[in-house]
C-alpha cells in the first residue's frame, strides 16, 4: 500500500499520512474502501505500530479515515480534498526534498528536470 523512505528526514507516521492522502486524492484509495489494520501496515512497513497509529489517528481527525468498531478502518466517504495552500505546501516540501537530494549526488539542474520529466510522462504523477 505504502513505502517509506527511512532517509527522508520526515517522521515515518508523516509520510504515512502524506502517503495515504495522495492516495485518496489520486483515486487510488477510493471512497469507503479498508485500509490495512494498524498492525497489518505496521508488519509490511517493519515499523512500530503505534506510529502508524498516530498517522491513522491524525487522518481520522482530519476526516479522511474513518474507523468502524470491530470492523476496521476505511476510507471515507466524502473525504475532504486537499486545499489549494496544502498542496502548494506539500508539492514545495517534496521539491525541496528532490533538490535536496540531486544536489548531493551532484545533479545539475537540468539533469534533474529531465529526471522528473522522465518520471512525469510514465505516469508516476499520481
Amino acid at each position: 500500500m505504502l513505502s517509506l523512505d527511512k532517509s527522508d528526514p520526515a517522521p515515518i507516521w508523516s509520510q504515512i499520512e502524506e502517503g495515504v492522502r495522495r492516495r485518496v486524492a489520486s483515486g487510488s484509495l477510493k471512497p469507503g474502501a479498508a485500509v490495512p489494520s494498524v498492525r497489518d501496515l505496521a508488519r509490511d512497513l517493519n515499523i512500530n505500530p503505534a506510529t502508524v497509529a498516530k498517522a491513522y489517528q491524525r487522518l481520522t481527525e482530519a476526516g479522511v479515515l474513518v474507523v468502524r468498531r470491530g470492523d476496521g478502518t476505511y476510507v471515507a466517504e466524502s473525504p475532504p480534498a486537499m486545499s489549494r495552500a496544502e498542496r502548494a505546501r506539500t508539492l514545495r516540501d517534496a521539491a525541496a526534498r528532490y533538490a535536496s537530494l540531486a544536489a548531493t549526488l551532484g545533479v545539475d539542474e537540468g539533469e534533474a528536470a529531465d529526471a522528473l520529466a522522465s518520471v512525469w510522462r510514465k505516469g508516476a504523477k499520481a
